[in-house]
């Protein structure tokens, strides 16, 4: 039985959060979802328990996919889970070196793999960061989230 960890702020979770997850349960035996608070990327849109509810609300139709949250190092936490390796999405190319660089410390520090999975998909182009900027500045993002995330979303900042 394989199991890998999908580590992330999910702030907020988003198409290709959920595109990634699907495409790595049809992989595996079992995704584990970790959110976790990412203080470098300033105040989040949603808290850590909304975030949590989101992503397992928008991911109920995998049924080898389960959320969790963390407040530790992503190797330590995939020692707890029992992850086989952990899994990234790359977006673009320029994705590629700092995923590169963390998958290299996090193999130096526990020996515990991280496999790429590349967005070929019209989801490629959506990004938190992004996200995050349209929804303060009072944008749209229904179709670029969940339907779940769109709902915390429009109650938190109503347009």
């Amino acid at each position: 039985m394989t199991k890998v960890l999908y580590p992330g702020s999910f702030d907020p979770f988003h198409n290709g959060h959920r595109e990634l997850v699907e495409t790595a349960a049809h992989l595996f035996d079992e995704v584990v979802v970790a959110a976790w608070h990412d203080p470098s990327k300033g105040e989040p849109l949603l808290t850590l328990d909304e975030r949590v509810e989101a992503i397992e609300a928008s991911l109920a139709h995998v049924a080898n996919a389960s959320v969790t949250r963390f407040a530790s190092l992503v190797v330590d936490l995939a020692g707890e889970v029992g992850a086989d390796m952990i899994v990234r999405g790359l977006r673009a190319p320029s994705d590629l070196e700092s995923e590169m660089a963390q998958a290299q410390m996090n193999l130096a520090m526990s020996g515990v793999h991280t496999l790429f999975v590349p967005s070929a998909s019209p989801n490629s182009y959506i990004a938190s960061k992004y996200i995050r900027e349209i929804v303060r500045l009072g944008g749209d993002v229904a179709s670029m989230v969940p339907p779940a995330v769109a709902s915390r979303l429009d109650r938190r900042f109503p347009r």
